[in-house]
Order: structure tokens, then C-alpha cells, then sequence
């Protein structure tokens, strides 16, 4: 009898912060789909782009495992924190394949990023070897990879429209945004005064 490997969901992102839409879809393909884990894999700032308002990795990072610690089927990682600037999926994905051999990873990603997909790096050896699992978007996505054997759309997914950066200006605009994160993530905020000026 063959043994099925593990499906582990990976969830990109700078979190820049997390907010309760990205734990809204974590927390759905854990719930909704055949993945036994979903992983926030936390994007490291790339040494060569300056992002004003991107938060120091060890705060994103930090924000990150607070939000997830109340989710026992949601991890952080920092596997691109070790590999080499800037960060390509394709690399990303063949470390934690040699890793972790005995498991099998998933993409996840919202239908605009699939849009994006022809521009990554080999992005046709990242289709070759790895599924990947699609959200929805409030304004409709037409990609021509929608067909491909390996990219599974999930129509019931929940269409989230929370943005980071959105949350980030109307912390600079002195509007309360408590809603929007999770509770220890927006205590860290008050308590830090990020994203202030």
C-alpha cells in the first residue's frame, strides 16, 4: 500500500501586517480542501528594493506567529529567510522539496497572482511539479492557465477585498482598524506604533 504524502498548503506573503483576511483563506484551505496544513511562508524584505513601510522581518515574522498561534493546523515559516536575495518561488519550492521529501506542497494563490504566473521565474517547472490552488477575486481574472491540469480553481473559496496597505494608510490616518486584525496583531501595532507616520 502506498503511502499518501502529507499535502502542506504555501501561502505567500510579506503580511505587511497579516490581517484576518489572509487568516480567513488560510484557515478555509485548511478546512475546505485535502491539505493537512497550510504554511504562511513570511516573504523577507529584498535587499535591492526599498519598500518604504515594509516592517522589519522579525516584526512580520513575530505578527505572523501570533495571528496563526490560535490555529493548530496553521504554521509560519521562515524557509526564504535562509535562502538566497531576492526570493524565487521556483528555488523556495525545490528546498522544501529536498527538506521535506516525505511531504507534498501546494501553492496557494489568489486569481490575480495566477494572472501573473508567465512572469516567474520557470514558472513552467513550478506547473510541472506542483499544484496549485486558486481563490477568487471580486473582479473576475481570465488566465489562460485556468485550464491547466494542475491548477485547481476553489469557486467556494471566500472573496476577501481586506488590503495591507490599505490598512496601513488608514493607520496613518488615525482610523481604527481593530476589525480588520487579529487581536494580538493589533495590540502588537498599538503597543509598537507601527505604520504610524
Amino acid at each position: 500500500m502506498s503511502h499518501r504524502r502529507p499535502k502542506i498548503g504555501l501561502f505567500f506573503g510579506s503580511f505587511n501586517p497579516i490581517h484576518i483576511g489572509h487568516m480567513i483563506l488560510a484557515n478555509f484551505f485548511v478546512e475546505h480542501t485535502d491539505l493537512e496544513r497550510v504554511r504562511l511562508v513570511v516573504t523577507p524584505q529584498n535587499p535591492l528594493k526599498k519598500r518604504a513601510n515594509l516592517l522589519a522581518d522579525y516584526h512580520r515574522l513575530y505578527m505572523a506567529r501570533l495571528a496563526a498561534e490560535p490555529y493548530p493546523k496553521i504554521e509560519v515559516s521562515t524557509v526564504e529567510f535562509d535562502l538566497p536575495q531576492p526570493n524565487y518561488t521556483v528555488i523556495t519550492l525545490a528546498h522544501l522539496t529536498d527538506m521535506e521529501p516525505d511531504k507534498q506542497f501546494v501553492l496557494l494563490m489568489g486569481e490575480d497572482n495566477l494572472d501573473q504566473l508567465p512572469r516567474w521565474r520557470n514558472y513552467e517547472r513550478i506547473l510541472d511539479n506542483f499544484d496549485i490552488y486558486v481563490y477568487p477575486r471580486r473582479v473576475p481574472h481570465d488566465s489562460p492557465l485556468k485550464e491547466h491540469p494542475r491548477i485547481f480553481y476553489l469557486e467556494t473559496a471566500p472573496i476577501i477585498e481586506i488590503s495591507a496597505s490599505q490598512i496601513r494608510r488608514d493607520i496613518r490616518a488615525g482610523k481604527n482598524v481593530r476589525p480588520l486584525l487579529p487581536p494580538e496583531v493589533y495590540k502588537y501595532l498599538q503597543e509598537m506604533n507601527f505604520y504610524k507616520s
